[in-house]
């Protein structure tokens, strides 16, 4: 089970990024994938995830409205679409799954349950 987190980089704010999350040697059919996000100095925190199914999603409240989570079967792939980027965004962001049932809707917000995990991308927001 691996997972490779990409597409961060350094935006203005108010503008917008797309992170991806390729999942290879598992099917996203029997995973909920969690992004989360480190800011120096501070805890790791979860922002947004998908169940197996792909039909439910939840978000941190610093970030609805504003981040999209979505995936692609076809390409095992976890996409995090975020728009009006402010510069508390700014963090190292990781993308994880934890082994759920198949195609449920069962979303797990609880970052020790989560087993398996990306090796991060930095998205730098200025002001």
């Amino acid at each position: 089970v691996q997972l490779q987190a990409s597409g961060g980089g350094l935006v203005q704010a108010g503008g917008s990024l797309r992170l991806s999350c390729t999942a290879s040697g598992f099917s996203l059919d029997y995973y909920v994938i969690g992004w989360f996000r480190q800011a120096p100095g501070m805890e790791r925190e979860g922002v947004a995830y998908i169940s197996s199914s792909g039909t439910s999603t939840y978000y941190a409240d610093s970030v609805k409205g504003r981040f999209t989570i979505s995936r692609n079967i076809a390409v095992n792939t976890v996409y995090l679409r975020m728009d009006s980027l402010k510069p508390e965004d700014t963090a190292v962001y990781y993308c994880a799954a934890r082994r759920l049932g198949f195609r449920t809707v069962t979303i797990t917000t609880i970052q020790t349950l989560y087993k398996n995990w990306g090796q991060g991308t930095l998205v730098t927001v200025s002001s």
